[in-house]
């Protein structure tokens, strides 16, 4: 069987089966490209012919074009269930991935902007010339609740309860979870639900003027134009704002398995790198004011 059919099984299983976001899907499918390619230049288009030797020259080539290790890792993490479903399908005999480990990869801390900073973007944003509640409650979802854009995007009327202060998130692998609203976010959202009112529960809840559906382009845009004017870090993507109000909620001294239900983590280990941001800012911290230091 050729690899490129196989792949093609996976990504239906991933998008029907697993129900993995559009965007895990896209992320899959790039990755998996590549190694098709590679198979192409190599003559290996038979599955058959793909072995554990074959998986570590791909990741010897990937390094040799100087890509960076962790983005090593993850498209080997995409072969690895690409080999797994086949093999659970009896589509190969063996698994070449099975014992082939990662590159060992120096943890890098997400980036992330003081609670400050945002503050000030909520001030600018009173005086955007586009329509500033929408901004605000933007920064509301991403920040406020901690939320991914593709969740900002895809939330309808219905998940959203100001009344109890709850917004019910359908998260990676199609998982609910509820998130609080804090009582400033409330006031945003309320705002904002008076000027775009619903009138059924299935309709997104972030809409422009038209009255039509926010894409992640645009929140992405909006996100930078804001961050941009109050902070020189490098990225300046809605998920600074995700990876923000983690480390903030961990320095004010939140219980980390309750900030991993907010985040909607799988594995708590994903959540403890927040704790690591943390503990690095507080070294910055006692470097910049301790007498000791």
């Amino acid at each position: 069987m050729k690899i490129d059919q196989i792949v093609e099984g996976y990504i239906i299983y991933l998008r029907n089966i697993r129900r993995y976001s559009p965007n895990t899907i896209k992320s899959y499918k790039s990755d998996l490209a590549d190694f098709i390619n590679y198979c192409s230049d190599n003559n290996k288009i038979d599955v058959a012919s793909i072995n554990e030797r074959f998986i570590k020259s791909y990741l010897m080539n990937l390094s040799e074009k100087k890509l960076e290790k962790i983005s090593i890792v993850r498209k080997l993490s995409s072969l690895r269930g690409l080999f797994t479903f086949a093999f659970k399908e009896d589509l190969i005999k063996q698994n070449p991935t099975s014992q082939v480990r990662n590159p060992k990869t120096s943890k890098k801390l997400p980036e992330i902007t003081s609670a400050e900073n945002i503050l000030k973007t909520f001030q600018l944003a009173e005086e955007a010339d586009e329509n500033p509640v929408l901004i605000k409650v933007i920064f509301e979802l991403l920040y406020g609740c901690s939320l991914r854009v593709s969740e900002v995007c895809n939330l309808k009327a219905g998940d959203v309860d100001l009344e109890k202060g709850t917004v019910r998130v359908l998260g990676k692998g199609s998982k609910t979870r509820v998130v609080p609203i804090g009582e400033p976010s409330k006031k945003n959202l309320s705002e904002y639900l008076k000027l775009f009112p619903v009138e059924n529960y299935s309709e997104t809840f972030l809409r422009n003027k038209s009255g039509k559906k926010l894409y992640e382009r645009y929140v992405y845009r909006i996100v930078n134009k804001y961050l941009s004017k109050v902070t020189d870090i490098r990225k300046k993507s809605p998920h600074i704002l995700r990876h923000s109000s983690a480390t903030h909620m961990l320095d004010k001294g939140a219980d980390l398995r309750a900030v991993k239900e907010i985040l909607g983590h799988e594995n708590l280990r994903t959540t403890q790198i927040y704790t690591h941001v943390s503990i690095e800012r507080l070294k910055q911290s006692y470097k910049k004011s301790h007498p000791k230091s």
